[in-house]
């Protein structure tokens, strides 16, 4: 049986501030990171949570990540943001491009931002949430190193490329959120499974033959399942399209793992499209956004992709989240180690 330890989300997000920054990370760059940790720990997302800090501090003592990037913006088109993550964290580098990114969008009615030599971005669906309470709809795309082989092959060449959608509704938070890889189940629920010893179940990895397993060591080693098939195979080259080629960041064929210590910096990729939906359907968009929800949520055992992380946020805000303590007791030895406190 796991054990938990019950935590707010402030403590959540100083737990996780202060870890990075005793691994050499700055502070510009923890912040955003803690901050985004604790909203995935809210959302129930515990694989991308808590359980990466360890990770990230990691890879910011090896090199694979630099603790202390400043990440560069330039606006070459009105509606054009890139940002040159500089080999760091992709939070603090998305946050900067969102500050123009999003004033941008009010004003041209789209606008995107483009994220290179960056690293992995956490939840896709985080930053896509931002936008719509910006009122924009947003859209994002992130790829990863290679994990999955193409239609007929067997060497991965395309990684698990989650793609996301926000649509803002009319309480300053998201409608209708879908945020999927490209995969049948992301790949930080596999190495999540092999951290604790559990079997993973059938259909969700693949070995280096191409069979299915139960082992998620054999399946790390092997190929992530794509779902729906040749489909899902699809979906992972077009978030390959948008956030590498279209990005000049790393393909995922090239990109270092996002685990382990070998490899140097991944300098992968994140592409986002902001847009002020009062620019293409004036009132409409609303309408059509309430009469899409409604449809769904009138049928009796429906599911709105969103509405489970808002009642998760909803009820970790008042109550906490429960913590693998063997998570916490692994930050807590980061902090021992490098003399945090």
């Amino acid at each position: 049986m796991i054990e938990t330890r019950t935590l707010s989300l402030g403590e959540i997000e100083d737990l996780s501030f202060r870890a990075l920054v005793t691994a050499g990370t700055s502070e510009a760059n923890a912040r955003p990171l803690a901050a985004a940790t604790a909203a995935t720990e809210a959302d129930g997302v515990a694989s991308h949570g808590l359980a990466y800090i360890p990770i990230y501090c990691e890879h910011v003592q090896c090199g694979k990540v630099d603790g202390q990037a400043r990440p560069v913006l330039s606006q070459p088109r009105p509606g054009v943001v890139t940002v040159d993550a500089a080999t760091g964290f992709a939070h603090s580098a998305i946050d900067l491009g969102f500050e123009k990114l999003i004033p941008a969008a009010r004003e041209q009615g789209v606008a995107v931002l483009a994220v290179r030599n960056s690293y992995n971005c956490g939840v896709l669906g985080y930053h896509t949430y931002r936008l719509a309470q910006a009122g924009l709809v947003g859209l994002g795309f992130t790829n990863a190193p290679a994990s999955i082989a193409p239609s007929g092959g067997s060497k991965p060449v395309v990684g698990t490329n989650p793609f996301s959608i926000a649509a803002p509704g009319t309480d300053g938070q998201p409608a209708i959120l879908i945020d999927q890889s490209a995969s049948i189940i992301a790949k930080s629920e596999v190495m999540k499974h092999a951290r604790e010893g559990k079997p993973i179940p059938v259909g969700w990895a693949l070995d280096a033959d191409g069979n299915p397993t139960t082992d998620p060591n054999v399946g790390l080693k092997g190929s992530m399942a794509p779902s729906g098939g040749y489909k899902g195979v699809g979906v992972a080259i077009l978030t390959e399209i948008m956030a590498a080629a279209l990005t000049g960041a790393t393909l995922g064929i090239h990109a270092s793992p996002f685990s382990g210590t070998a490899g140097g910096p991944p300098k992968t990729g994140q592409f986002f499209i902001a847009i002020d939906a009062n620019a293409t359907a004036d009132d409409g968009f609303a309408s059509g956004i309430a009469g899409l929800v409604e449809a769904i949520r009138v049928q009796d055992g429906a599911h709105l992709p969103g509405d489970g992380r808002r009642e998760k946020r909803l009820q970790a805000c008042d109550h906490g989240v429960a913590v693998n303590t063997a998570t916490l007791a692994r930050i807590e030895a980061i902090l021992n180690e490098t003399g945090g406190s």
